[in-house]
C-alpha cells in the first residue's frame, strides 16, 4: 500500500490549501481598509482576528480527531470550503456581529478543520523528516500573505475593500477544493523505502502513544502548551499589526508597509523550514531555546534602531523565529505523546496559540492606541514574554534530560 501513495505529492497539495486559508496573515492590510469603510475601530476590527484564532483548538480537536479515525480528506475538503465562503462573506458584512460571524467564526472553523487535517495527516507520512515535513508544511501557511498582502492592497485601490474580500474568498474556495481532491490518508505505521540507517532504527523503537486523557496527566504537556503561548505571541503581535507599526513608527506608506507585510511572511515561510531542519538536527529543546533568544535580540533592535534597517531586522527575525515555533511544535508533541492520536493531541495543544492569538493583537492595538500609535511598551510586554518561554524551555530540557538518564540507567 505504501508504495502506491506519493508523500511529496500529499505534502505539496497540503501546502497548496494552508496557503490559501493562511491568507488571515494578510490581515493588517485589510484591518485598517475595513474600519475605514464600515466606520469600526482598529480594536473592533481586530476582534474579527482575535475570535478567528481563539476558537482555533475547536476545529482543530474536531479535525484533528477525524484525522485520527482516516477522515482527513474530508475534514480538510469541507474546511477549506468553508474557510473561502467565510472570507467571501466578510465582504459583505455591514455589522460587527456579521463581520465576527463570517470572519471569526466561519472562516476560523474552516481555518482550523483545514489546518488540522492537512498537518496531522502529512506529518504522519514522514517519520524520518518530522521537523522539515512539519516545517514545510506549516510554511504553506506561513507563506500565503506573500501573495495575498500585494494582491490584496492592489485589490483595495482598484475594486474597494467589500470586493476583495469577495474575490478573494471565491478563489480561496476553488483552489483549496481543488489541491484536497489530491489528498491521500497516511496508512497506519507508515514507513517510507529508503530511510536512512538512523531513521530506520528510531522507526523500530517501541512508541508509547498517549490519547489526551493520558497526556493531560503528564506535567510536559503544561510546560509545551505554555511555551506554544509565548512563542508565538510575538510573532502574532507582528502579524495582526505589521503594516500600522510600519506606517506609524517607521513612516512607511500602506503600499511600503504591504510589502514588509510580504517580507514577514517570507520570513515566517522560510522559518518553518528553516528551524523544522534544524531541529531534526540539534532536537527541539535546543532549538527552541535559540529561537526564544533571537526574539528578545529583534525587538531590542526594534526599539533601539530607529531607521529602516533595525525595522527590516525586526520584521525578518521575528518571521523566521515565528515561522519557526508553528513548524517546531507539532513535531514536539509526536515525540513526547506519540504519532497514534496526534490530531487531537496537537490540537488541545493548540489551544496555546489561540490564547496568544486571542490576546496578543488586541494588547498590542490596546497600547499603541493609548500611546500615539507608539508600540514601543508592546515590545517590552514581548519581550518579557519570550524571556519567560525561554526559562519554561529550559525547564522542559532538564526534565527530558532527567527521564532520558532514568530510562537509560532501567
Amino acid at each position: 500500500m505504501n508504495k502506491e501513495i506519493n508523500r511529496w505529492a500529499v505534502l505539496v497539495s497540503s501546502m497548496g490549501i494552508l496557503m490559501c486559508t493562511g491568507a488571515v496573515y494578510a490581515f493588517s492590510v485589510l484591518a485598517g481598509p475595513l474600519s475605514a469603510a464600515r466606520g469600526w475601530t482598529m480594536a473592533e476590527v481586530m476582534g474579527a482576528f482575535a475570535i478567528n484564532a481563539a476558537l482555533g483548538p475547536i476545529p482543530m480537536i474536531l479535525g484533528g480527531f477525524l484525522t485520527d479515525k482516516g477522515w482527513s480528506k474530508w475534514s480538510t475538503m469541507a474546511g477549506a470550503v468553508l474557510f473561502g465562503v467565510g472570507f467571501a462573506l466578510t465582504g459583505t458584512a455591514t455589522t460587527l456581529t456579521e463581520l465576527y460571524v463570517y470572519y471569526g467564526l466561519m472562516a476560523g472553523f474552516g481555518q482550523g478543520f483545514a489546518y488540522s487535517g492537512c498537518l496531522s495527516n502529512t506529518i504522519r507520512f514522514f517519520p524520518d523528516k518530522k521537523g522539515l515535513a512539519s516545517g514545510l508544511i506549516t510554511a504553506g501557511m506561513g507563506g500565503a500573505a506573500i501573495i495575498a498582502a500585494p494582491i490584496a492592497n492592489q485589490l483595495i485601490q482598484s475594486i474597494g475593500v467589500a470586493d476583495t474580500f469577495v474575490r478573494m474568498g471565491i478563489a480561496y474556495a476553488i483552489i483549496s477544493f481543488t489541491c484536497s481532491l489530491f489528498i491521500k490518508v497516511a496508512p497506519k505505521d507508515y514507513a517510507p523505502k529508503n530511510m536512512n540507517a538512523a531513521a530506520t532504527a528510531a522507526a523500530k523503537k517501541p512508541v508509547v502513544n498517549k490519547n489526551w486523557k493520558e497526556m493531560l496527566q503528564d506535567p510536559k504537556f503544561y510546560l509545551i502548551i505554555l511555551m506554544l503561548a509565548m512563542g508565538a505571541f510575538s510573532g502574532l503581535m507582528i502579524a495582526s499589526n505589521a503594516s500600522p507599526i510600519g506606517q506609524s513608527m517607521f513612516g512607511l506608506s500602506a503600499a511600503a508597509a504591504a510589502v514588509y507585510v510580504s517580507v514577514y511572511s517570507l520570513s515566517n515561510t522560510m522559518g518553518r523550514v528553516i528551524w523544522g531542519a534544524v531541529s531534526d538536527k540539534l532536537g527541539q529543546p535546543t532549538t527552541i531555546s535559540i529561537m526564544y533568544s533571537v526574539i528578545i535580540l529583534t525587538f531590542l533592535i526594534l526599539i533601539f534602531v530607529k531607521s529602516m534597517f533595525g525595522f527590516t531586522l525586526g520584521i525578518v527575525g521575528l518571521g523566521l523565529c515565528f515561522g519557526g515555533v508553528m513548524g517546531v511544535f507539532p513535531s514536539l508533541v509526536m515525540d513526547n505523546f506519540g504519532p497514534k492520536f496526534q490530531g487531537v493531541n496537537y490540537g488541545i495543544v493548540f489551544i496555546g496559540y489561540s490564547t496568544s492569538a486571542f490576546v496578543a493583537p488586541k494588547v498590542t492595538a490596546g497600547i499603541a492606541a493609548a500611546n500615539n500609535g507608539d508600540f514601543t511598551k508592546a515590545f517590552y510586554v514581548a519581550i518579557v514574554v519570550a524571556a519567560a518561554g525561554l526559562i519554561l524551555n529550559l525547564v522542559y530540557k532538564k526534565k527530558t534530560a532527567t527521564k532520558t538518564i532514568t530510562e537509560t540507567v532501567q
